[in-house]
């Protein structure tokens, strides 16, 4: 059996409590034994992280103690998988960088707030993660991100060159989905979610599914 760690908390907007909620009825259905943390001292015991197969972290704008992130780190180097979306991953701690380059990026902006419509795409790509997806169109938090060039995209938005200061460079295709590796390590991670009924939906189910159970098996390739 799979064992994952949920981690929430930080800023309310995002409803973490009920974002927890949704995840932990998705892995169980899927066999999954899940615990639920309300505290960041989840990450302070090294030896219980590196029994896991999964955390999923979703805590926006906080603070954390360098050493957890070292914890966190140490324990997706060792083949336990990193899963997340929206501002609870990439958008978790702002002054800490060790976080953003394990997670892949970080927000830095959402022009138009909250209730744009646009597209999500998805390239060319040989990974199963998307295999099979069809571009859909949702209609939330457009977020841009600043990306660590080492990812693998795996979904993408275009940003409309029409309205803020950012518009001077013309539109710009920006990752909505991407992996990477940190050490023996699998991250995943999906810029949606800006509230759970926006995760709560047949396609972004299956896409936040298809990335948990691609990062809970990382310690079965080595």
């Amino acid at each position: 059996m799979k064992h994952a760690l949920i981690v929430q908390g930080g800023w309310e907007g995002h409803e973490p409590k009920e974002v927890a909620a949704l995840f932990q009825s998705w892995l169980e259905e899927d066999g999954v034994q899940v615990e639920v943390s309300h505290t960041l001292e989840a990450f302070r015991d090294q030896e219980r992280l590196m029994d896991l197969d999964l955390i999923i972290p979703i805590w926006t704008m906080g603070q954390i103690d360098p050493q957890l992130v070292e914890h966190v780190s140490t324990a997706v180097q060792h083949g336990v998988g990193l899963a997340g979306c929206h501002g609870g991953m990439c958008d978790a701690f702002r002054d800490n960088v060790d976080w953003q380059f394990m997670t892949g990026g970080n927000w830095v902006a959402h022009p138009g707030n909250d209730g744009v419509e646009y597209s999500v795409h998805f390239p060319s790509s040989s990974s199963s993660l998307t295999e099979g997806m069809r571009d859909f169109t949702v209609v939330t938090e457009q977020y841009y991100l600043h990306v660590d060039p080492a990812v693998e995209v795996l979904a993408t938005t275009r940003f409309r060159a029409d309205h803020g200061p950012h518009a001077a460079n013309g539109e710009v295709d920006m990752p909505v989905i991407w992996t990477k590796r940190w050490g023996k390590g699998r991250v995943y991670y999906n810029a949606l979610g800006h509230r759970a009924c926006v995760l709560d939906t047949p396609i972004i189910k299956e896409l936040m599914m298809r990335g948990f159970r691609w990062c809970a098996s990382g310690k079965e390739t080595f």
